[in-house]
């Protein structure tokens, strides 16, 4: 899980100035009907504190009136130190507590919006303004710099005596601090803070006791409110729930991935070993305790409790029939897996997970013929995108490995070799918005394909092969291009080949979606945080490294970051202010045939050898969802020098399994090809 990002400090002060603008506006409300109100109010205060026998205030004003210096530091009391807790603990929180800073923000706002609206509608003088009823202005006569009643802060609100923001505040600082801090002395220090200031707002004469109260019930409902709030189930966001909507359209959306594993001689792992794996995990998997609740077709779905139905989230299956080789290991091994595998990813895939219950499941299935146990992970798309999937399925593995850290592989390696082993700092907010405009820009050209592809169906296959990461690196460098650029070019001339009538109704541009992670370091495993950038290719028989040239070429489209800025944008940020039958109309119209033709992920994974229940993992593939008339999606995974890729094909009009068997030939002929040229410069980053 990432650690909580920080929000924006200066957006905060944006809103902080915001309301101590509206208690400037409330204070501008003045005039001489309102000071008698406030008067008259005041006075029907102290009178039911008389009845009440609670009236304590001017035998405690005429006692400190009495003694001057006790008196000063009273004011001064008064004047600073509720407001320098108060601060003092949010920029505390704000720098060392970020995962409680934004409850204990919008608490304390809400019981200033609250206060602020009590002062507009319910005017009230304090005690000192009223000398008739004999109390004494210990500010006046002790002229104390910086208090209320002094020059410095004479244009402070005069008549906003309830509730008492004093004493709000100081006890807003302590059932923040009862929340956080475990210390005895902290909570000791921190409730005579508060009873003081409940002694000095009356002592000199600055509140009634029942202001105090008033102010008491206002910290209570702002906190109860807040913390109710807070604990309202998650929404799925917009470019989560564009998934569900993409489901609707006939086309299940689950993402996962395939691990092959040798078993061990006892054969296992066992399903139980496996329950007890993911049950131990489950607190660092919080999707996987939820399920999804909708109350309406307006209203956005939610994510809240449920329970783990085990004998369906956790199987086991045994292949019966014989099983032939589908794909090979990577490496140039002769290792192979069975077919059965394959298929079955193929059969679970095409089932839609029940929506009555946590978007998960993991099956361990047992190929006797081929000598392998596969594990398959899927998720829901709402729950987690490519990236996200690797996050927490690593989880599972062992030893623990940091995506982000120093340990992972692939793409993330390359990039951090070539920024000298640091992370790059991301663009500030300024630059990040320039882009955002410059790629809505680029979108914007981004008309309808020239072409379509043939009807096909809503059924899907599977299959997968290995390439070796290095070979494909090599090829790169050879050609001063990206390793997705390589993969591209591969699958490209593959689909051609495979394909070759389909350059006529494609009028020779193929379009491929190809996602790009947007996601932070610091981000949660859950959620999409990828964006899909576009990019046409041509469609004909061109040899592959004429074709890697021409792709290399279209390389900034996809690696400037802009159209994926914006890209996300839409996604994360436009589609919130759309009302949700909307958002699945706009996700079922932009997502599919009608805009692109295939999709291409490349993610990068660990970069070292890891075990699965105490087995050590032979092969990873990962599983992509298609989208609706879209007929081949090709999810790639670096692994420990592997690229293990995962094919999803409509079997209507493309044969998965031939796909896979003809990308090492592919390759190795862009590998022949390099090596009797020049090498140029090095590749450039792995992505």
């Amino acid at each position: 899980m990432g650690t909580p990002s920080r929000p924006a400090l200066g957006r905060d002060i944006a809103v902080g100035l915001a309301v101590f603008g509206l208690y400037l506006l409330v204070d501008t409300l003045h005039s001489p009907e309102r000071r008698v109100a406030a008067d008259r109010n005041a006075r029907g205060l102290f009178e039911l504190e008389r009845w009440l026998h609670a009236d304590v205030e001017l035998s405690l004003n005429r006692w400190l009136a009495g003694r001057e210096w006790l008196a000063t530091l009273a004011n001064y009391e008064y004047a600073f130190t509720y407001i320098l807790t108060a601060f003092v603990l949010l920029f505390w929180m704000y720098f060392r507590r970020p995962a409680d800073y934004p409850r204990a923000r919008d608490s304390f706002l809400l019981l200033n919006v609250l206060a602020i609206a009590c002062f507009a509608v319910y005017p009230v003088t304090p005690p000192r303004l009223l000398p008739d009823l004999g109390f004494v202005d210990t500010v006046v006569a002790g002229g104390t710099w910086g208090s209320w009643g002094t020059p410095l802060v004479d244009g402070s609100n005069q008549l906003a005596a309830v509730p008492s923001l004093h004493v709000g505040w100081a006890l807003w600082v302590s059932v923040v601090l009862a929340r956080i801090a475990g210390g005895v002395t902290v909570q000791v220090l921190s409730a005579l803070h508060v009873l003081v200031t409940v002694y000095v707002i009356m002592a000199t004469a600055n509140h009634f006791i029942l202001d105090a109260v008033v102010a008491v019930g206002f910290v209570v409902i702002s906190v109860l409110l807040v913390d109710r709030w807070y604990a309202r189930p998650p929404v799925v966001g917009p470019a989560d729930a564009f998934f569900l909507h993409v489901e609707n359209a006939g086309v299940p959306q689950q993402v996962g991935g395939m691990v092959v594993l040798h078993p061990r001689p006892d054969g296992g792992p066992t399903a139980d070993e496996v329950r007890a794996l993911v049950r131990a995990e489950l607190a660092h998997l919080p999707r996987f305790r939820q399920r999804l609740h909708r109350a309406g077709r307006w209203r956005r779905a939610r994510w809240v409790g449920a329970d783990i139905d085990w004998a369906w989230h956790v199987t086991e299956r045994t292949l019966e029939t014989p099983s032939a080789p589908a794909y090979s290991g990577g490496r140039g091994d002769s290792s192979t897996t069975g077919a059965g595998i394959a298929g079955l990813v193929g059969e679970l895939a095409a089932e839609p997970l029940p929506r009555d219950r946590p978007l998960w499941r993991l099956v361990l299935v047992r190929d006797p013929a081929a000598g392998v146990v596969g594990v398959l992970l899927l998720l829901h798309h709402t729950v987690a995108d490519g990236t996200g999937t690797v996050i927490q399925a690593l989880r599972l593995l062992r030893p623990s490995v940091d995506l982000f850290g120093g340990e992972s592989g692939g793409q993330a390696a390359a990039s951090r070799e070539k920024r000298g082993g640091r992370r790059r700092r991301g663009p500030g907010r300024a630059a990040r918005m320039a882009a955002t405009a410059t790629g809505f820009a680029q979108l914007a050209t981004d008309a309808r394909p020239a072409g379509r592809l043939p009807g096909g169906s809503t059924r899907r296959t599977f299959a997968a092969v290995s390439l070796d990461l290095e070979t494909v690196r090599a090829v790169a460098h050879s050609h001063q291009a990206r390793v997705t650029d390589v993969l591209l070019a591969v699958m490209v001339t593959t689909l051609h080949r495979l394909r070759p009538e389909w350059a006529e109704p494609l009028h020779g541009r193929l379009r491929v979606a190809v996602p790009l992670m947007v996601r932070e370091p610091s981000s949660a495993a859950e959620g999409n945080l990828t964006a899909a950038v576009l990019t046409d290719v041509p469609f004909t028989a061109a040899s592959p490294g004429a074709l890697l040239a021409d792709i290399r070429t279209r390389g900034a489209r996809l690696h400037s970051g802009t159209r994926a800025l914006a890209s996300h944008f839409v996604m994360s940020t436009g589609l919130r202010v759309l009302p949700e039958p909307t958002v699945g109309w706009f996700a079922r119209s932009v997502y599919g045939g009608r805009f692109f033709h295939a999709i291409v992920s490349n993610m990068a994974g660990p970069d070292r050898d890891l075990t699965f229940a105490n087995v050590p993992i032979a092969q990873v593939f990962p599983i992509l969802p298609s989208a609706p008339g879209v007929p081949l999606v090709a999810g790639v995974l670096s692994w420990r020098g592997v690229l293990g890729i995962g094919l999803s094909a409509d079997p209507a009009v493309l044969d998965a399994a031939a796909f896979a068997a003809e990308l090492p030939r592919v390759l190795a002929e862009l590998d022949a090809a390099a090596a009797v040229a020049d090498p140029g410069p090095a590749v450039r980053s792995g992505e």
